[in-house]
């Protein structure tokens, strides 16, 4: 596939620096072993394997004067890093990664392999990629699942805490004035997905890591109950951020099932966005797992279905103060819509792909693997309506091929798609595009895996990724799927059929 665009070298320098000060020998054992930089110390002489992982922050978190900014602004996205750091490459495919469980790995490389989660060194080269490409952001957002695929018994809660420390040392490292607003994934908790709904350890400990990045008014809900919500850094009183635990929704969460409001985080949430709305703020929520389905396959929700209803009705009642959704968990790179009862567009959740390229084991899943990827949004200051959204990604085959890890320009949404913005109306005419016209599904397709899967999108399959990225309730998404041929719903064949308006659209 030919793509124009930046290429980034980034194996030396940054890396070799970073190495040698960022992380103590750790690993997924009790004992640690220490092998953490086993992967590259043949590349490296230079590194140390044993380092302190304890980070000196500075006092207080970064500030941005006011008044001084221009109204185009960009941030960045990333997710879903999943460190491995038992990953090594090794003649016996049984010993490469404990992320790939019984698979055999034959063919790993260096910079990772698609059964695996990521080694050090791809997560260090996607950090420093940011640097590279986009080096002052205005603020970052960070959807977390920082750690590998592995089973409980494996991952205790003080190799979590570990990792999560490691990652966030790498980003303080390489943007240390850079605002970070941080979420918890569902393999960030110990055992996995079984996060409580009030104060524990690991929100405690993670709330002291992330101190420099939070407010002195977001430490105290952290810890109950790892949710918080900011003014955005820089903003003249329009903006302001809103961090989900929605990892306390999750199907596999055992603990808060029994629950109707786990943490009161949907009360609060109606508080923060009646309040925005009557501050005149515009509000970006962010979280981990998003409400819906996993568009690769068929009926696999993520919330529990009262939950993803409740989250529903919220976005549905305060849409005109959400000015976007930014998830992850999926690792692929997709977006959700949602309508109001009319059937227009009033928000867009879009959903960054990971940098692990970890291959999915959920049945059903076809080619559930993805490239590394990493995402900038485009915006407005004063009104934080998203104008464009860009993806980088590395051709992870290449880069272990090679030897080096080449980031590249994978796509723009407005010309891929050819619309004026990332909004919700420019979204919706997007989705309109992939469920009728076969290039623009294909063009998509290649997108969702961050082109790693190249195949071609049958019929079976463009009705799980149209009926997923159109319908987030759990009656529309199955009535979807029944319907002949998964036609276009309504909403979507009006605006398929008036030539006029659609021209109308992509001019607002």
């Amino acid at each position: 596939m030919q793509r124009s665009g930046t290429e980034l070298n980034l194996f030396s320098g940054p890396l070799s620096a970073f190495l040698g000060k960022a992380c103590g020998p750790f690993s997924l054992d009790p004992e640690f072993r220490e092998n953490f930089l086993s992967p590259v110390q043949p590349l490296l002489p230079q590194a140390r394997a044993a380092v302190d992982c304890l980070p000196i922050w500075a006092q207080g978190g970064p500030s941005v004067e006011e008044g001084l900014l221009s109204p185009a602004g960009k941030f960045w996205h990333i997710s879903d890093l999943h460190l491995d750091p038992d990953y090594k490459v090794s003649s016996d495919p049984l010993q490469v990664c404990p992320s790939a469980g019984s698979q055999q790995v034959s063919n790993a490389g260096p910079w990772g392999d698609y059964l695996c989660d990521s080694p050090w060194v791809l997560i260090n080269s996607s950090v420093y990629a940011m640097k590279e490409i986009e080096p002052e952001p205005d603020f970052i957002l960070w959807t977390g699942d920082d750690t590998p695929h592995v089973p409980d018994e494996k991952l205790g809660e003080a190799a979590v805490l570990k990792i999560v420390e490691c990652l966030t040392k790498l980003i303080r490292e390489v943007f240390p004035d850079t605002k970070v607003y941080a979420a918890l994934g569902n393999h960030d908790f110990h055992p996995k997905n079984q996060f409580p709904a009030g104060s524990n350890n690991i929100y405690n400990q993670v709330a002291e890591l992330w101190r420099p990045w939070l407010n002195n008014e977001s430490i105290a809900p952290f810890k109950e109950g790892a949710f918080y919500s900011e003014k955005l850094l820089g903003q003249s009183g329009a903006g302001r951020i809103v961090v989900l635990n929605t990892n306390l929704y999750y199907s596999s969460n055992e603990q808060t099932a029994s629950m109707v409001d786990p943490g009161q985080q949907f009360q609060w949430l109606e508080d923060v966005l009646t309040n925005a709305s009557q501050a005149g703020e515009m509000v970006y929520i962010i979280g981990h797992v998003p409400p819906g389905f996993f568009e690769k396959t068929r009926n696999k929700a993520w919330f529990r279905e009262g939950f993803n209803e409740k989250y529903l009705k919220v976005v549905q009642k305060h849409h005109r103060v959400i000015a976007g959704q930014f998830f992850g968990h999926h690792h692929t790179d997709s977006f959700r819509m949602f309508y109001d009862d009319a059937g227009a567009p009033i928000s867009v959740m879009f959903l960054t792909p990971g940098v692990t390229p970890w291959k999915t084991t959920l049945p059903g899943v076809v080619n559930g693997a993805n490239n590394p990827g990493i995402r900038v949004f485009e915006y407005d200051r004063d009104t934080l309506s998203l104008q464009d959204m860009v993806t980088y990604f590395v051709n992870l085959s290449q880069a272990n091929e090679q030897g080096d890890a080449r980031w590249e320009l994978e796509y723009r949404v407005t010309e891929a798609y050819r619309v004026p913005n990332a909004s919700a109306r420019s979204m919706h005419a997007a989705l309109g595009r992939i469920a009728s016209d076969h290039d623009a599904l294909q063009r998509y397709y290649v997108y969702n895996s961050v082109s790693y899967d190249l195949q071609a999108c049958g019929e079976a399959c463009r009705a799980e990724h149209v009926c997923a990225l159109r319908e987030v309730a759990f009656d529309a998404y199955a009535a979807c799927l029944r319907a002949p041929g998964t036609a276009p719903a309504p909403r979507l064949a009006l605006l398929l059929a008036a030539p006029l308006c659609l021209r109308a659209l992509l001019a607002w």
